[in-house]
């Protein structure tokens, strides 16, 4: 690293608010934050937020990301391991020997041990509604095709119609989802020995929320993604593909911020609370319950 490169680095991070911002995207590492939840979460005005933000891309100190239609930002670890190489590269007048034992030894202090990194692995998630005919199709195969290598997508209801709804095909059809494969089974499938075992289990309208679900094997994280079912409107095909449209993309947004989330490296409860915030997104019921 370049001192000029360095010197703008430090000048980003003398500001208060642009080293909140840089502090809370570390911790949100790999997953990122778009910046409306930045602003949220550090009570920035949203015109302040961009003008810090921009200083801090140009420093190299995070970057934006395009996912879907969302910008999201991230920081750019590797820039903080070249800034700190760039302050220690000539220490003890290049003796790197000396520089060690100055330093504690981290491996015999249980309070600075490290934790293993976990290895990459597949989540399980399920998505309910009463039906499994038109909403949760539609976030499975979102899921199955924007979490593809991190997610395994599965659908159910709590009483099939045994039969997916033609819109939800269509719409899928027309955004490149998948469409092949689908079929309307209930959530008893998903309980029994043998099964996979989920990780995370979303209720998509609000009905199958209020039922009583089976014991799910492993004890998954729960919530309420619930949105209005396109099943239900009446009238012209166009109302119903409409309806079907939007039902879409609230699903998609909201998938997109559950795979945008540092799942590994976050704790049960603010897992929660994240999953509790993506169940109120644009075009949720009233019902948000998380557990």
């Amino acid at each position: 690293m370049e001192s000029t490169n360095a010197l703008l680095a430090f000048a980003a991070l003398s500001q208060s608010t642009r080293l909140d911002v840089f502090r809370l995207l570390m911790g949100f590492e790999p997953g990122g934050l778009a910046a409306g939840e930045i602003a949220r979460r550090l009570a920035v005005p949203q015109n302040t937020l961009s003008t810090h933000l921009a200083v801090l891309t140009r420093a190299g100190l995070i970057e934006p990301e395009r996912r879907s239609r969302s910008i999201i930002y991230r920081a750019r670890v590797g820039s903080v391991r070249a800034l700190a190489d760039f302050l220690t590269k000539d220490c003890c007048c290049g003796n790197p020997e000396v520089c060690a034992a100055l330093t504690p030894d981290r491996s015999t202090d249980p309070r600075n041990a490290e934790e293993p990194a976990m290895p990459d692995r597949i989540y399980n998630v399920l998505f309910l509604c009463t039906g499994n005919t038109a909403r949760s199709i539609l976030a499975e195969s979102i899921l199955r095709h924007d979490g593809a290598g991190r997610f395994a997508a599965f659908s159910a209801g709590s009483r099939p119609k045994g039969v997916i709804n033609p819109f939800a095909l269509k719409v899928l059809a027309r955004s490149d989802y998948p469409t092949d494969g689908f079929r309307s089974k209930g959530w008893e499938e998903f309980a029994v020995p043998g099964a996979p075992v989920m990780d995370f289990v979303f209720t998509v309208c609000d009905s199958a929320a209020g039922e009583a679900c089976p014991v799910w094997p492993g004890q998954p994280m729960t919530a309420h993604w619930g949105i209005e079912d396109p099943a239900a409107v009446e009238g012209t095909d166009i109302a119903k593909e409409t309806a079907f449209n939007a039902a879409f993309r609230y699903l998609r947004n909201r998938i997109s911020a559950f795979t945008a989330l540092p799942i590994a490296s976050i704790d049960r409860l603010a897992l929660g609370n994240r999953l509790r915030d993506i169940g109120r997104l644009a075009g949720a019921t009233s019902r948000v319950d998380v557990t």
